[in-house]
């Protein structure tokens, strides 16, 4: 009797496949619902059972997404604390420490400016707001206006010394209680750099603490990414069933110019500084964090996804731990390319719309201001409505204009708000990438190859 050899481990499908699964089904099911919202509060009016089992299922779909997000969350103070403990602390070298962090915050400062100049430039050449009749905007303003009331007095204009003096803790409990991201960079790399003067037999139990640590941390984020596909598809279900797309169509210039210029910056400019400072190809570079793309598209959050692009970063790309635990969370909390993009589109699409020049000093003032009101800014969804309220009263766009202005784009907001979201997470992996090239601290793409090989030949690897 033939011998029958074994059969092969049935292969995973890997987690960008199951993500990109669970998006598709979510977006079919949250429009398919949109649609049909007017036979289902009928149904749900004439039978409390079906009512009873409708708000169920949207709960529970709310719930599903939140307990995701608020798991990330969970995680992103720690993994950053100890891995940049332990990366700043091994470096040994102040003098590199202030380079990395020098080189890292001008080109995410450039790069910002960049990416509002793009938007600015594609913003003028197909003006969105003239495509608007009076008539379709008053009855769009009037419809969001007390929706955004509460938002336009969140704002405040931004103060270059008051964001530098707000880096520096008054109470480092306090600021990893309340995650306030630029704070927990600035205690980590504190305590990293002191370590560093103490003597080596007591600093290393130190370092070896939050290393256990890092990867202790490390191993919970693989363990919630395993929930990812359903997490996703319930955050898209939700948006698109309240969303849905009949106020897109009505703002298709504008949104479609928010997106050119988001796709310029991701799937151009991104590549371009890739391969002319790093030498990775984009085939590479976007292979490697795709996971963390479609997460933060998903939940328009970069700072829920950072732990997902830390690790995407390091462990898919081959970063240096160092460089990740320093560039990376530092470009959650200051590098908002994709929003400082919008906030150019949508200044100028309001001051179209109201028909209020802005000439190139008004531009420019445009520039500098949302440049400057992304330093600091929380990574959470819908951020990007406030910043624009300073943005507007940096250039003059009078009380009534800005709050008919937002109330028309609200519609939209959350939309675009994933596409920059993703952008933002890109451009920070991007600057990684260079900065640890510059450095040396890049693996190639075979020795990455061979180390994930190794992991999943040990089980360490969760996430193929």
């Amino acid at each position: 009797m033939p011998l029958v050899p074994p059969s092969a481990p049935r292969q995973r499908l890997a987690l960008h496949w199951q993500i990109l699964i669970g998006m598709a089904a979510g977006l079919v099911v949250g429009l398919l619902v949109n649609a049909f919202q007017g036979p289902l509060a009928d149904l749900a009016a004439s039978s409390a059972l079906a009512a009873s089992v409708m708000d169920f299922l949207a709960k529970a779909n709310q719930f599903v997404g939140d307990l995701f997000l608020r798991g990330l969350r969970f995680i992103a103070v720690p993994i950053v604390l100890f891995s940049l403990v332990v990366g700043s602390s091994s470096l040994n070298d102040l003098k590199k420490l202030s380079r990395i962090g020098g080189r890292t915050i001008i080109i995410y400062l450039l790069t910002t400016s960049l990416a509002i100049t793009v938007g600015l430039v594609l913003a003028n050449i197909t003006r969105p707001g003239t495509w608007l009749s009076p008539e379709l905007r008053d009855h769009l303003a009037t419809a969001a206006a007390d929706t955004v009331s509460d938002k336009l007095q969140a704002a405040a204009a931004p103060d270059v010394w008051a964001t530098l003096l707000n880096m520096v803790p008054q109470n480092p409990f306090a600021a990893l209680a309340q995650g306030n991201m630029l704070q927990v960079v600035f205690l980590a790399l504190a305590i990293g750099a002191a370590l560093t003067l103490v003597p080596k037999e007591k600093a290393e139990f130190v370092i070896k603490v939050a290393d256990g640590l890092t990867d202790a941390i490390i191993k919970l984020v693989g363990a919630i990414m395993l929930t990812a596909p359903v997490a996703v598809f319930c955050l898209i279900a939700g948006v698109m069933a309240t969303m849905g797309i009949q106020v897109l169509s009505a703002l298709l210039v504008y949104s479609l110019t928010v997106i050119g210029g988001l796709l310029i910056m991701t799937l151009g400019v991104y590549p371009l500084l890739l391969k002319v400072f790093s030498g990775v190809g984009p085939r590479r570079f976007f292979e490697a964090i795709l996971p963390a793309q479609l997460l933060a598209f998903s939940s328009s959050s970069s700072s829920a996804t950072l732990p997902v692009t830390m690790e995407c970063v390091e462990g898919r790309m081959g970063v240096g731990e160092d460089v990740t635990s320093f560039v990376i969370p530092l470009g959650a909390t200051i590098n908002m390319d994709g929003t400082a993009l919008y906030q150019g589109v949508a200044a100028l699409f309001i001051a179209q719309l109201y028909g209020i020049p802005l000439d190139l000093g008004a531009q420019l003032t445009i520039v500098l201001t949302a440049t400057l009101a992304s330093v600091g800014t929380a990574g959470v969804p819908g951020v990007g409505l406030i910043m624009l309220v300073i943005v507007l009263q940096a250039v003059g766009i009078g009380d009534e204009a800005m709050k008919g202005g937002i109330a028309i784009i609200f519609g939209v907001d959350r939309l675009l708000d994933m596409c920059r979201t993703t952008t933002n997470v890109t451009g920070d992996a991007m600057v990684a990438t260079v900065i640890a090239a510059r450095e040396g601290d890049l693996l190639t793409a075979q020795a990455v190859a061979d180390r994930r090989a190794e992991r999943q030949a040990v089980g360490m690897d969760e996430n193929p």
